[in-house]
């Protein structure tokens, strides 16, 4: 089976959780020609499982200070460039089209009449549509990357036909006492002023975008992104402040950490995740950077782990069969092997869920 598979590029999750399906695609048999879009080509990096991969400018949210900045967003669009990436791309050579919440491949297929798989967190809209979300919201969620097969990921299923996140085996390690934080979205200065008060007693690794030389601040220390380091010090550390991207937290609970998240204001999948978060009684959530909420957080005890399966392994046959087995049976069969710890399982009973 020869795929084309689209990868949305802003954040790292994405590309993450790509990864990881890569792996099991490769190991199924499959044939994948990769595409990437909404990030400069300079600042992509751990690409080898992607191969010979091809990067696509695409769409991208812009962002300032921990918030959508929609003026931005809207200047940083070329539609003619869009338009004309989505007609040269040929998919003829191709058996099925995947779609991370990539807009040049789903696009492309929506142009070309094909079928498309669209494997995101992002899919989880088909069935839901908060209210925090509004008109434009669920219009970008609609109009983005459209695909005919969504299929959503989630860190549970809520009576509906999803699937487990994605996730490379993780070894937990003895905790170091130390604090990861991963605020991409946040403006570095902010993230230190928020840190500095908790240094004398806690130990800070934080890594982000901005950091480009290692370096020490008030007993925090910053650190430029680097893949490997950076799921080294996530297997052993004490704790995670980041953004409420999906990936990073998916890892997070397999792993048993303490996740503080606080979700960009104005970026709705975040808002979104939060909110199923707090509700599940997964992580502690603030809406903006809060000491307090800090303060009350660092005391906590680490929980207990999320049990999921190989989710990729099952979802690469899935895909390379031609998807014969239904969604919802594929669906079910991965939730029945997930074990959830017993604070989460009674709030999923309070929900009316059965587990």
């Amino acid at each position: 089976m020869k795929i084309l598979f689209g990868i949305q590029g802003t954040g790292n999750g994405h590309i993450s959780r790509c990864r990881t399906l890569a792996k099991a695609l490769d190991e199924a048999g499959a044939q994948v020609d990769y595409i990437f879009s909404g990030r400069d080509a300079k600042d992509y990096f751990g690409m080898d499982a992607f191969g010979n991969y091809k990067i696509y400018e695409g769409m991208s949210f812009a962002t300032k200070n921990g918030k959508i900045n929609l003026r931005k967003t809207i200047q940083r669009i070329r539609g003619f460039r869009l338009i004309k990436d989505v007609r040269d791309l040929n998919l003829s050579q191709y058996d099925t089209i995947i779609s991370d919440f990539e807009p040049v491949s789903a696009w492309a297929a929506h142009h070309q009449g094909r079928e498309s798989l669209g494997i995101s967190n992002q899919a989880v809209c088909q069935y839901f549509k908060p209210k925090e979300y509004g008109f434009v919201a669920n219009t970008i969620m609609k109009f983005y990357a459209p695909v005919t097969k969504p299929v959503g990921l989630h860190w549970f299923h809520f009576g509906h036909a999803l699937v487990p996140p994605m996730i490379d085996p993780l070894v937990c390690q003895q905790e170091n006492g130390k604090i990861i934080v991963y605020l991409p979205f946040e403006s570095l200065e902010d993230i230190i002023n928020l840190l500095i008060p908790f240094s004398h007693d806690y130990e800070f690794e934080c890594f982000h975008p901005q950091i480009k030389q290692e370096t020490i601040n008030n007993n925090v220390h910053l650190k430029p992104l680097s893949r490997d380091e950076f799921t080294n010090a996530v297997s052993c550390c004490s704790g995670i402040i980041t953004n409420t991207g999906f990936a990073l937290i998916s890892e997070a609970l397999v792993l048993g950490k303490k996740i503080l998240t606080k979700p960009v204001s104005g970026q709705f999948e975040q808002i979104y995740n939060a909110d199923c978060l707090a509700k599940l009684d997964l992580a502690t959530v603030m809406d903006f950077l809060d000491q307090k909420t800090v303060q009350t957080w660092l005391t906590k005890p680490s929980p207990s782990p999320v049990i999921y399966p190989d989710v990729a392994t099952q979802l690469a046959n899935w895909i390379v069969s031609n998807q014969q087995e239904s969604l919802s049976s594929l669906s079910n069969r991965l939730w029945q092997q997930t074990v959830f710890p017993a604070n989460v399982q009674q709030r999923i009973k309070a929900l009316g869920y059965a587990i």
